[in-house]
């Protein structure tokens, strides 16, 4: 398969130096683009492998990697390795970061992973432009459209057909939604089924899967081999498609969906309070779980709106057992915080300081057996939101 290859930098001479360590093949497309002319060719871009050198456009490199945020595998290179500005690289999507005189046997070594995402982002389009041909997905929106008709047709295909098919949901648990980037889940799955097969996403990093011709243990096995390619754990519950109605065929697949999350994580689960001998032990294990769960969810909160704000700074850190989100403006003072300092509760304390003025916190208290990652995310987007309107 032929790969497309994007060289970007003001500096003419990087083009023909890179080009001498690349070996392309005949059937493999090379590209020249200044850094100013990448914002006009986003969609072309999308499926390449970019070289980005950043000598003396540290800048401009950390505003490309802004752009991309759909998984386009970047490899990022200089003359002096800077390790701060590495770190920043990673921070938003970078792949790889390697030195221009990297031997060429390694610099190539280097870009086959680079390369292998890049074959698996061209696939996706492609199956997405066949979508499109055939309306089941628009044209400026990557969700699917009415996807009631589309579990609606499968169903009366079953019945008035006489076909056979299997309705899957397929889902990470509510930590690792936040950790896995967007699309990637959609990419590996795509990847891997066959022309007929129906993916559809119906929410952020969580979809409905109809498979024709097929039976529950032949895509319970195919299932396996797909779900060993994702980085964090992904779940699926899956039945056949009988005489149900689309209400009852995916509450079935969502209890069986529930169960195989319950079943695989039952080991890393905390045990009831009721059965806790170890007190310290308890307060380890609920902290660390705490960590875990809060941490990406800032994170993802932070780069969500990073660049929404004018004049201000989010920041977002762990430490002593608490986590702190908060907005910092010339003039005021915003900070979301959760801990917990008991048995059972867990607090969020929300306050809001202006013109150097002390303000209310507002403290609000959870049960730990009601508290995860949806119920926070929400919280967190009404701060943000409250702390917007204040500044208007």
């Amino acid at each position: 398969m032929s790969s497309k290859i994007a060289l970007i930098s003001d500096d003419s001479d990087f083009f023909d130096f890179i080009k001498l360590k690349l070996e392309l093949r005949r059937s493999d497309e090379l590209f020249e683009f200044c850094f100013d002319e990448v914002p006009d060719k986003i969609n072309f871009l999308e499926s390449a492998v970019l070289i980005v050198n950043s000598e003396q456009a540290q800048q401009k490199t950390l505003d490309l990697l802004n752009i991309f945020n759909n998984g386009t595998p970047i490899i990022v290179t200089s003359y002096n390795y800077d390790n701060t500005f590495s770190k920043k690289c990673y921070r938003l999507g970078m792949l790889d970061f390697v030195p221009i005189l990297t031997p060429d046997n390694e610099f190539r070594a280097r870009m086959l992973p680079a390369l292998s995402i890049s074959a698996l982002l061209h696939k996706n389009r492609q199956y997405r432009q066949l979508l499109v041909r055939n309306k089941i997905l628009n044209q400026n929106n990557e969700v699917f459209i009415k996807y009631e008709n589309v579990i609606d047709n499968a169903i009366l295909e079953v019945k008035n057909n006489g076909k056979k098919a299997i309705f899957g949901i397929i889902s990470p648990d509510n930590k690792g939604k936040f950790l896995i980037k967007q699309n990637l889940i959609e990419t590996i799955i795509l990847n891997n089924l066959r022309k007929n097969d129906i993916l559809i996403n119906y929410e952020p990093n969580k979809y409905y899967l109809i498979m024709y011709d097929s039976d529950l243990i032949s895509v319970k096995k195919h299932w396996e081999k797909i779900s060993n390619k994702f980085p964090q754990k992904v779940y699926a519950g899956f039945v056949c498609i009988k005489n149900q109605n689309r209400a009852q065929l995916i509450n079935n697949a969502q209890s069986q969906l529930q169960e195989e999350i319950e079943k695989l994580s039952s080991g890393n689960e905390m045990p009831h309070s009721n059965s806790i001998v170890n007190f310290k032990q308890y307060r380890k294990t609920l902290e660390s779980k705490m960590e875990q769960l809060v941490t990406p969810i800032f994170f993802c909160i932070q780069q969500k709106y990073s660049n929404k704000f004018t004049g201000v700074k989010i920041e977002q850190f762990y430490e002593n057992n608490c986590g702190y989100f908060n907005i910092v403006g010339k003039h005021f003072f915003a900070s979301f915080k959760i801990s917990n300092p008991g048995f059972t509760n867990i607090n969020i304390d929300i306050s809001v300081k202006k013109d150097g003025e002390g303000g209310d916190i507002k403290r609000i208290s959870l049960n730990r057996d009601e508290f995860d990652s949806g119920l926070l995310e929400g919280l967190l987007e009404k701060f943000v939101s409250d702390v917007k309107m204040l500044m208007q």
